[in-house]
């Protein structure tokens, strides 16, 4: 891929699967910052980067304020350290929740399965 390569909107919602309008969201609180040609975004890879971290935080859960923390601490501090330092924090927060979230799932399958079964001795 060539350093200098631009990507258009459409593009990237088709490279990524969303839609031209999750991009301008992002785009509107600050997340994305495209260059611009006149009305026309021109995304650059760097913003295409920004936009798969973007996308990756999601898809683990993190909120849009948090990646937006996480981002502007590596835009602060390049060597990287207080993001890494942020996403740990993050990350941990976040797989408190779901280890809460599993115990709760499993307490609900039990506590079914033993009404399922209750149901089952009553219909014999």
């Amino acid at each position: 891929m060539n350093p200098e390569q631009n990507f258009n909107i459409s593009e990237l919602a088709t490279e990524f699967d969303i839609s031209t309008r999750t991009i301008r969201y992002y785009e509107e609180i600050g997340l994305l910052n495209p260059k611009r040609d006149g009305n026309r975004r021109i995304y650059t890879r760097s913003d295409r980067t920004r936009l798969k971290l973007i996308l990756r935080g999601k898809k683990f859960g993190f909120s849009l304020e948090e990646i937006k923390e996480m981002i502007q601490l590596f835009d602060e501090d390049r060597t990287g350290k207080r993001q890494l330092e942020k996403t740990i924090e993050y990350g941990n927060a976040k797989i408190s929740e779901i280890e809460t979230r599993i115990i709760e799932l499993i307490e609900l399958r039990d506590a079914l399965t033993n009404l399922k079964n209750e149901f089952e001795k009553k219909l014999k």
